[in-house]
């Protein structure tokens, strides 16, 4: 069992910067691939980047790529993402989860993911 919990969230104008961190809990999380999703009211939830237990492998979906960067540090059980360049559009709950897949292409859907956190909300004003 891993537990996940997010944090970093809030009001932000557009151009600014948030970092979101999620920390784990439970079995050695250094095992699983970690993935930050987000779900605007009334979308379904959205990928936005994976990073594989290494630290390598980073990925990230084209909306976000280039403003957007994860990482992890396994010593403190934690994944981060630092947003940067903020778009109103960015606006949503943002979640952290845990699979223990590799694959790139299977990570980008939620069904690839066993455990995820109570998410964070980011809301970015125009």
């Amino acid at each position: 069992q891993v537990q996940l919990v997010e944090s970093g969230g809030g009001l932000v104008q557009a151009g600014g910067s948030l970092r979101l961190s999620c920390a784990a809990s439970g079995r050695t999380f250094r095992d699983y691939t970690v993935g930050w999703f987000r779900q605007a009211p009334g979308k379904e939830r959205e990928f936005v980047s994976t990073i594989r237990r290494s630290g390598g492998g980073l990925y990230y979906a084209d909306s976000v790529k280039g403003r957007f960067t994860i990482s992890r540090d396994n010593a403190k059980n934690t994944v981060y993402l630092q947003m940067n360049s903020l778009k109103p559009e960015d606006t949503a709950v943002y979640y952290c989860a845990a699979s223990r897949t590799e694959i790139i292409t299977t990570l980008q859907r939620p069904s690839a993911y066993h455990y995820w956190g109570q998410g964070t909300q980011v809301t970015v004003s125009s």
